[in-house]
């Protein structure tokens, strides 16, 4: 006999080595047959280095182990990851080695892959779920959250460039493959060394079942946790109650976009009360609550209000603070604004989709109702076509493209605010002989990742932006930012500082006898600067120079100033468009 060759060995059929399912099939030797020869060199490793190969087949087997037992005791939320968490006893994992076992050899390797497939999506799922709930402090939406994902790369091209953008994708991909491909592998592995050892495997599983079992009855924890867990299954049934909830939703929602008290108000009974008055509808990215709660940026967001609040005072304006509910945490703006400009809770993209193709009326197609406004919309952050700004009823939109910026992004800001402030005022507010304009305006440089950002300079000295070629290079790195959660907290604070001190240094440069101001925070920001806080409140402020302005809204019972108090009023976002028309309807004195 060659060197190289070795004799096959017929099928074992013993209880001990039945069907050998996590190694191919081996043929039957007859005689006569030529054995199959084995060449030299890398495919004969296992033979030439026997302990080697002992070690690589058990190191391996071991790793699979570990991957499928990671995959069905991962939690889906990062602050939930730790060592206890994998110290449990996987109900999905016994009630599918049990399955396994008892199947025959075809449907048990069909099983085994099928398996295999689906642990990996569910990993995949949780990581996904993972970055949401670090982002919006929620899981991911099966069916409505995909749009999400292309705003993602967007984002990731604004704050490290098109090679990062497709760096990240590339990554992306490699990673979802390999964990479907892993996961597979690693439980067809795992399923050959059950049937190889099936008495062992058959003892383990039952006893494993009945501890789990044991566990359950006697709500067993550990850490906090239940040994007994099931994860994967908690994850796949609140899956699925999130697409029956979904399709509940949207019935709901019909029946509630359908009630309007304004509907069939006269135009010239509409918003009397402002006639004459140029109203301006501000947002400010991320401008939370957890801005003038947390004892980390409380001192200077305090100081810059009560500054804010003096020099709106030496100008002649007064203030009116109290608190909005958002619907939404850490992203999803355009869930914000649409929910305070209709009345509605705009809480998911279902509903944005049903109500921006719906004839609703919002609070900006009211004041073009009554034709004594002109409706504008200045939107830095808008860099492509934007269908829905004509659902809102904006007789004219200023998108990044259109405000006559030719300085540098901000990592995802297209447009500084200072800047975005001024445009405004060169292109609408400034100019002669015009009618009331009623605006809404978005403020983005307070957006995530808040790495660089721009500084205030000279009003008269911005030009067409290009100053702030200077201003960003001695910014800090995002990347460099985002490895210390303090230093990301901080870099929030000086961008939300930033944004307020270019809109009241607007209304005290700009700002007149007819002036309205309305500004207000879009949702708080990401998990990592609210630092466990759980609220979804923002604060939101109205200023105006003429005291009849104000007195109408003296029953609402906000607080004096630009910062609202610990007790001030807190209202659903959705309550404000009602409460302002009402307000400053013909019935109000």
């Amino acid at each position: 006999m060659s060197l190289f060759t070795r004799p096959r060995r017929l099928p074992d059929t013993t209880e001990g080595g039945a069907e050998r399912d996590g190694d191919p099939a081996a043929p039957e030797e007859t005689a006569g047959s030529v054995p199959a020869v084995t060449p030299p060199g890398w495919f004969g490793w296992r033979r030439r280095w026997p302990r080697t190969a002992r070690g690589v087949t058990v190191g391996t087997t071991v790793l699979a182990g570990v991957l499928v037992l990671i995959a069905l005791l991962l939690p889906n939320r990062m602050e939930r990851v730790d060592l206890f968490a994998f110290l449990r006893l996987p109900s999905e994992g016994i009630l599918l080695a049990a399955l396994l076992l008892a199947l025959p050899p075809r449907p048990r390797r069909i099983t085994a892959v099928v398996a295999g497939v689906l642990l990996g999506l569910i990993t995949v799922l949780k990581f996904v779920d993972m970055g949401f709930y670090q982002v919006l402090a929620r899981p991911f939406d099966l069916v409505l959250d995909w749009i999400l994902l292309d705003d993602a790369t967007d984002f990731v091209r604004e704050s490290f460039g098109r090679s990062g953008q497709v760096l990240a994708v590339i990554g992306v991909i490699v990673l979802f493959l390999a964990v479907l491909a892993l996961m597979t592998l690693a439980t067809v592995r795992l399923t050959g060394l059950m049937v190889r050892h099936r008495p062992v495997a058959t003892r383990t599983t039952l006893i494993l079942g009945v501890a789990w079992m044991t566990c359950v009855t006697l709500g067993v924890q550990h850490s906090g946790l239940p040994v007994a867990a099931k994860v994967d299954a908690d994850i796949v049934g609140n899956r699925v109650e999130q697409v029956r909830a979904g399709l509940r939703d949207a019935r709901v929602f019909e029946k509630q976009a359908a009630v309007d008290a304004f509907a069939k108000t006269p135009p010239d009974r509409l918003l009397t009360g402002l006639r004459g008055k140029d109203v301006l509808f501000t947002f400010i990215e991320s401008y939370g609550r957890v801005a003038i709660d947390d004892p980390a940026m409380a001192g200077p967001i305090d100081a810059a209000l009560k500054d804010g609040t003096r020099r709106l005072e030496d100008a002649g304006f007064a203030s009116r603070s109290g608190w909005l509910t958002s619907p939404v945490t850490g992203a999803g703006s355009w869930l914000a604004h649409s929910t305070f400009l209709s009345g509605l809770w705009i809480k998911n993209q279902q509903r944005y989709r049903s109500l921006t193709t719906s004839d609703r009326m919002t609070l900006t197609k009211y004041f073009r109702k009554t034709g004594d406004w002109r409706t504008v919309g200045i939107v830095p952050g808008v860099r492509r076509a934007w269908p829905e700004g004509k659902f809102f009823g904006l007789d004219h939109i200023y998108d990044s493209e259109h405000l006559g910026y030719h300085g540098p992004y901000f990592s995802w800001t297209p447009v500084p605010d200072q800047f975005s402030l001024e445009a405004f005022e060169r292109l609408e507010h400034g100019r002669k002989d015009r009618e009331p304009i009623m605006a809404e305006i978005i403020l983005a440089s307070s957006h995530n990742p808040w790495s660089p950002i721009a500084r205030m300079v000279d009003w008269d000295d911005l030009g067409d932006g290009s100053v702030f070629h200077g201003i960003k290079k001695e910014g800090t790195d995002p990347k460099e930012v985002w490895k210390d959660p303090d230093k990301v907290r901080t870099e929030y604070r000086r961008a939300i500082e930033y944004s307020l001190r270019s809109l009241t240094e607007w209304v005290e440069r700009y700002g007149d006898e007819d002036t309205v101001l309305v500004f207000l925070g879009d949702h708080q920001p990401v998990p990592t600067v609210l630092n466990g806080s759980t609220d979804k409140d923002v604060p939101v402020t109205i200023v105006a120079k003429d005291p009849k302005v104000l007195e109408r809204v003296d029953d609402w019972g906000w607080t004096d100033g630009l910062k609202p108090a610990q007790d001030a009023p807190r209202w659903g976002m959705d309550k404000f468009r009602d409460r302002f028309m009402t307000a400053y309807g013909p019935g109000r004195p």
